[in-house]
């Protein structure tokens, strides 16, 4: 593992009107907390508050709705923000747990930003239409997300200009799976902690396990996950010891804070050419 190294980001420093570009409305901590504080240990009950999250946060019935997947599954849920253009920004996170612990790392930590983040856009005009969804069935196997992308129309997922997929957040810094990310989209982020002065690494997965943003790779959309798993953390899910506890509330509002920024740096870098960086390689692991 190393933290990414400025210097291969200096062809994509970002300029002062750049940084002006990350217009985004921050929740305090104490609500991004208290929305993490509020998950369930059962998968409907998860997917019910993450309906009245994204109500408070603006989504009305409009642009709010369910997928069914399966009839023993909670279905997927969608909110739309409409941007300016069809243009998509398809942000995602697993709502689902397995039987032990309470989910809350893995991935309520994920699946609870998503409100929150659709609330930081939802403040002005957006070029991109922002698509939010919470997926169920994820460790069963993707379930969820694979559904979802294999339902939409080719002209759809042709509009998607990237994929920002959340899992596993809070158990320290933010993460990057580098080894699975678009490289725009992974220097973009780079760019973008930089500029907010807010920690990133590096830490690949291939070995270790999927994840939603892998069900849209196949069909060639730029994806990036987005985490805080190190060597150290791993052995904490899928066990007893995800709570709560386990999150560093410190690190994971810090996360909240870069994705805010991201997203709203990415409605203008995906939408102009002008903006893709020159050719450099992605950072070693």
């Amino acid at each position: 593992m190393r933290c990414l190294i400025p210097s291969l980001f200096v062809v994509f420093a970002l300029s002062c009107s750049a940084s002006a570009q990350l217009e985004f409305r921050k929740l305090d901590e104490p609500i991004i907390q208290a929305r993490l504080e509020s998950f369930s240990k059962k998968n409907d009950e998860r997917e019910a508050q993450l309906k009245k999250l994204f109500v408070e946060s603006g989504c009305d019935a409009n642009h709010l709705s369910e997928q069914l997947v399966k009839k023993k599954l909670a279905p997927n849920l969608i909110c739309v923000l409409p941007g300016q253009t069809d243009d998509v920004i398809l942000v995602g996170g697993h709502f689902d747990k397995v039987n032990a612990g309470e989910g809350v790392v893995d991935n309520w930590s994920g699946a609870s930003l998503l409100p929150s983040l659709l609330y930081s856009l939802n403040d002005k005009p957006r070029h991109h239409t922002f698509v939010f969804v919470s997926f169920t069935g994820e460790e069963l196997g993707l379930v969820g997300s694979d559904f979802y992308a294999k339902h939409l129309p080719p002209e759809q997922l042709g509009k998607i200009a990237g994929m920002v997929n959340l899992d596993t957040l809070g158990l320290g810094p933010t993460k990057i799976w580098a080894t699975h990310a678009d490289p725009p989209m992974l220097f973009a982020i780079a760019a973008i902690a930089q500029a907010m002065k807010l920690p990133i690494g590096v830490v690949n997965v291939d070995q270790v396990g999927l994840t939603d943003s892998e069900s849209f790779a196949k069909y060639k959309v730029p994806r990036i996950t987005i985490h805080s798993i190190t060597q150290e953390t791993w052995p904490i899910l899928h066990t007893d010891k995800d709570k709560l506890s386990a999150i560093k509330m410190d690190d994971y509002y810090a996360t909240y804070r870069l994705l805010g920024g991201y997203l709203s740096y990415l409605d203008t870098y995906l939408g102009s050419k002008a903006a893709q960086p020159a050719p450099a390689k992605p950072p070693a692991q």
